[in-house]
Formats: C-alpha cells, structure tokens, sequence
C-alpha cells in the first residue's frame, strides 16, 4: 500500500477517535512538503477545525501525535508550521516502497480485464494518393501513445485506421498514371507505391495548372477579368473534366476504373505498411471509406425517415443543428453524393456492429473541431450511445524552421525521408562512442542508431502537449543534452551499465558503454550529466548529501519521484495528454543525474547503503522503460 494512502487512512482514523467525527478519504488533502520545510509530506488540517474546536496549531499538533504513536513505521516525526502538518516519512517506510516498486514490473500501470471499458481510437486516416509526411507521424506517434496510455489507465483498446481511398484527389493520381505513366510499378521503378502514386498527384496538378493558366490567358484576352476567367478555366478544364469522369464511372462501378484503382491502392498500401512498421505503429482494424460511405447514406435516410433531418427543394438532405446553437449541415448532395460527415456516419455504424464501444476517440488536427462538434451531435441524435461523449483528440499543426508543407506542391516533409534522416543523424553522431563498445557489430551499431534516432523523433513530437502547433527541428530534437529522447536513452544505458558491472563485482561506477566517465573538459555526449546535474541543483558542499538516517534527501525524493508514476499515468489518461509522461521520464532522468553525480554507487563502502542505491537505479531503470514504452519508445541496453 502506497505511502499517501496509508496516511490518508490513519488520519481518517485520527479524526474519528479525537474528535468523534466520521469523514471521507477525500477530505485529506496531503501534499509533498515545500522544500523550505522539513518534511515529506504536509497536511493541510484547516478542513478539521471546526471538529477539534481548536486553533490550527493545535490541531495539527493532536493529529501529529496520533500518527507517531499509532503509525510509528510510517512517521517518524513531525512539525506544524500554522495550519499545516509536516510529516517526516521513516527511511524504512521508504525502502519498503522502494522494494514494492522494485517487484512490481507494472507499476504505475492499471490492470486491464474483460469488464474493463472498451476505448476505440482513430488515428492516421491517410489519403492513397500520396505517401506519409511530417503531419501523419504526428498523427500516428499521437495516436499509438494515446492507446498505449488509455490501455495504462485500465481500459481494453481498439486502435482503428481509417482510409481515405475514394474521392476526385484519387482520381487525380490515377489518370495521371495512364496519361503519363507508360506503365510504371514499384518494382520497375524500385519506389514504395505510395511514392510513386504521390509522383503522380503532383504531376496532375502541376499539368492542371499550366492548363488553367493557358486557359485564363485566352478567357482574359476575350476581355474577362482575371477573376471570371479563372472561375471558366477550372470549370472548363479538359484535365480537371477526364478527372470528374472518372469519379463517376468509380461511382457506376465501371469495371475498368475499379481494376485500376484496386491495383494503385494496393501500392500505396504497401508502402504505408512499410511507414508503419518503421515508426513501429499499428492497427487492431482498418475501415476505407470506399466501403463506409454507402452505410452513411442509408443511415441518413433513415433519420430522414424519423424526422431527424428534413430534404430540401433541390433533394439535398440536411441536418438543422440551430437549437444547439450551431448552423444547418449538408449531409447529402443534391444529387444524392454524400460528404465527409455521412461518411464518417457511416464508419461510425460499421464500428458499432464490430464492437461494443464505451467511448470513441478521434485523432484528428484541430481544424476539424467543428466537424467533430456537429458529428458528436449527429451520432447522438442517431442513438450511438457513446456519440454524446465522443473526444476529439484535437492536436495542432507541425512546423518547420523553414515554413509550411504543401502536398500538391511536392514540397512536404515525406515521413520516410525524415526517419531515415533521423537515424542517420543518430548514427553519425554517435559513431566514435558506439564505436568504443567491446565487440559490437556493425548490425548492432545500425539497431541502437534506430533506436535512438527513432526515439529522438518521437520524444520530440510527444514532450509537447498535443493542443499546440509546434516547430520541428530535427538538429534540436537529436540532441543528447536537455529535454530530448536520447538524454533519457542515455540515463537509462549507464544505469544498465551500472547494474552489469555490479553483477561482475566491479568497484567502480559506471558510464554507459558508449565512454569512460565524463569529465567537464569533454565536449559531446558525455558532457550531459554533468549539465544535467547542474539543472537539478545538486551541490558539491554536502547539502545535497545531508542524510535523514539510511537513505539522504537526494534518495527520497528519487523514491517520491518513483511513487509519483502512477499518478502521472492517471493524468495522461483523464486530460488525453501523452506529454505528460514524456515529462515525468525527463524529469526523472534528470533527478537521476542529480543523484548520479553526488553519491558513489558501485564505490559506496557500506554495503547497505550500495544495495539500496543500487535497488534505486534498478527502479529509474524500470520506470523509466516502462514510461517511454507507452510513448512507443525503446530505450537501448547499450549505446
């Protein structure tokens, strides 16, 4: 049982036998004591006083006693300041914490059972007409950490795709293909499909537009204003004409449309697979929108029947959101097409049938929030029990130093391109140091260059809370100083090698494997503990060893720190906020490196003490792990 519950109970206790009152848990407020005053943890005792009809002081004082006399392994002794209990934890209650967290490989973590609630998650939702970019990692690193963390907090989850394979911009892409294609394929090309489908899109509307433009210059020499001429050009355009076309044959089914489309989505497929393995994310199921916009019309017929939604003049089908104080929505063409919000009716309808859904998370960028407003309202009115309480997972845009991305432009940031450089960076960076490990390979150099390159970008995207547009900067993001992945990587290596050379009987403390311990005249990777250290405000003139029996300040806060996961985890889950725990496991590391650097370890003499402390970094270890896991972050054994 952890250390505040305990406290909590006892107190509970303490104001029914001093004072005869009966209250809930909830009324125990305890908070970790201010540095300035000793302590661990403070109870605010005001909510008591008008049961011991006694000042503050007093107060606190009767419910000190009762806790060193009724719960002597827990407090060791105490001090009020006011209207506030300051508690003094005793060392061995915080060793037997330490030992709790040591044998429990889950801790912080929720189990999940078969009643638990069932969480539906939506991320990626890619177009098949051009490859990955810089938004979808966002997206899917979002999306996979958000599963992992919901799954944290005790709930089953499904992780759901959505694919966006129909519509005029998959057109665009295969007519492009058979104007201008000469029959080209991944595998005469050697390019991912969905690279080569992307040419293709970016070939289109580089075409279109020299056409339009061609056709503006004749429109404005006939005397009609730019304006005009631009409006007849798009209208009237030969390309943009073969492209609605072949919408509508898709539409009739026409054989040979269908075949080629099945055969391009099927590359593109295959590449987004292969995007996916490498940012190492998934799906439980995938839905396409060429199979659910259909089930989205035949919903809205249905509510038009009940008297839901009301048909216009024209035969367009509409939804009058007024009395929510929103605005009248289309759902259905006058020519009977639907739009995006039938279609996502409709997969919506599909995922019902799949699955008894609790609730339903939607992954989507914050220009969205109106859509998912009106679709929140729209599945309720449909009788989607989970509909009303929906969450869209509202995230914000990804910039470069260098400006904006454009799809049409050929001018994004490609997700593959970006992994690929993150990896190398990783693996140049660190190629003296890897270097310096006993008889490694040079697949093995390649892994941990993935993994820390991989886990720079990932810790970078994650460490910002989702609701803000944020500013990508891979040079920043491969640092091994400061808020980074690979500064949380490397705390976790050298206390790897710690352990190890614990195991071996080693007397000396220990850097990862990449280096010898680092000095302040290195320059490099090895330079950030010490900057680390200095962060923390850890101290050379024995403050920060001042010791409270057996275990010193510095160590329990390191246990409080541990202890605190959990809590963490709670508050990732209920505020839908991943960067939460990528800063709790920088926070962490960088108390460890505090720690690291004022107190030996392997050469610590007393044996009771080097046991404890090397228990202490056997559990950063495993909480650190354990946290970075739910960012879909590996953390090396070596680097």
């Amino acid at each position: 049982m952890q250390i505040k519950q305990r406290l909590t109970e006892a107190v509970v206790a303490a104001i029914e036998q001093l004072y005869g009152q009966a209250i809930p848990a909830s009324m125990v407020q305890l908070d970790t004591t201010r540095k300035e005053f000793e302590g661990h943890l403070t109870l605010v005792v005001f909510p008591f006083l008008k049961m011991s009809r006694q000042r503050p002081e007093a107060t606190a004082e009767q419910i000190g006693t009762y806790l060193v006399e009724n719960l002597p392994e827990v407090v060791a002794r105490y001090n009020v300041i006011k209207g506030f209990l300051n508690i003094v934890i005793a060392d061995t209650c915080w060793a037997a914490l330490l030992d709790e967290i040591r044998s429990d490989e889950q801790w912080g973590l929720k189990p999940v059972t078969d009643a638990s609630p069932l969480v539906m998650i939506e991320y990626s939702s890619p177009n098949t007409n051009k490859p990955l970019h810089l938004g979808h990692v966002r997206n899917n690193l979002l999306g996979w950490a958000l599963a992992r963390v919901m799954e944290a907090n005790g709930n089953r989850v499904v992780k759901t795709n959505i694919v966006n394979d129909r519509g005029i911009h998959i057109c665009k892409s295969m007519l492009a293909w058979l104007k201008w294609g000469n029959g080209e394929t991944p595998e005469s090309t050697g390019k991912k499909g969905d690279h080569l489908i992307g040419d293709y899109y970016v070939a289109f509307d580089r075409h279109y537009r020299a056409e339009r433009q061609a056709l503006m210059d004749t429109y404005i020499a006939e005397g009609m204003t730019e304006e005009a001429a631009k409006e007849r050009a798009e209208r009237e355009s030969p390309l943009m004409q073969e492209a609605r076309q072949m919408l509508v044959k898709w539409e009739q089914g026409d054989a040979e449309v269908r075949s080629l489309w099945q055969t391009m989505n099927s590359w593109v497929y295959a590449g987004f697979d292969e995007t996916y393995r490498a940012l190492g994310v998934g799906f439980d199921k995938i839905y396409y929108e060429s199979q659910t916009y259909l089930e989205g019309k035949a919903k809205v017929e249905e509510g038009l029947e009940k008297g839901l939604f009301y048909r216009r003049e024209d035969g367009s089908v509409w939804a009058d959101l007024t009395a929510e104080g929103l605005d009248e929505k289309l759902l259905l063409r006058s020519d009977g097409t639907s739009v995006y919000m039938t279609q996502d009716i409709g997969t919506a309808k599909l995922r019902y049938e799949d699955y008894p859904i609790d609730k339903m998370i939607y992954v989507v960028g914050n220009e969205q929030n109106y859509h998912f407003q009106v679709l929140s309202i729209l599945l309720d009115k449909l009788g989607f029990r989970w509909g009303k309480d929906l969450v869209h997972f509202s995230y914000g845009m990804v910039e470069l130093p260098n400006g904006k991305m454009k799809s049409r432009e050929g001018t994004v940031v490609d997700a593959d391109d970006l992994i690929a450089k993150m990896v190398a960076d990783a693996r140049e960076l660190s190629r003296d140091k890897v270097n310096r490990l006993d008889d490694i390979t040079d697949a093995e150099a390649d892994e941990i260059a993935r993994i820390v390159g991989m886990g720079a970008l990932k810790y970078f995207i994650l460490k910002v809370d989702a609701r803000k547009n944020m500013l990508f900067n891979p040079e920043e993001s491969i640092d091994f100083n400061g808020n980074t992945g690979p500064f949380i990587q490397y705390t976790y290596a050298r206390i790897r090698s710690i352990l190890r050379k614990s195991e071996q009987g080693c007397t000396a403390d220990a850097s990862p494997s990449l280096a010898t311990d680092p000095s302040p005249k290195e320059k490099g990777v090895d330079t950030f503990v010490d900057a680390a250290s200095q962060s923390t405000g850890a101290q050379s003139d024995g403050a920060a060893s001042q010791s409270v029996g057996m275990l010193s300040a510095v160590e329990i806060a390191l246990i409080q720190q541990l202890a605190a996961f959990g809590a963490s985890v709670r508050k990732a889950g209920t505020d839908y906020n991943v960067s939460v725990i990528a800063n709790y496991c920088y926070d962490l590391a960088k108390a460890f490196n505090g720690f690291y650097h004022d107190f030996p370890i392997l050469r610590e003499e007393d044996g009771r003490k080097r046991a404890l402390r090397l228990s202490l970094c056997a559990a950063v270890a495993q909480v650190i792990r354990t946290g970075m896991g739910l960012l879909g972050i590996e953390v090396p054994e070596r680097m």
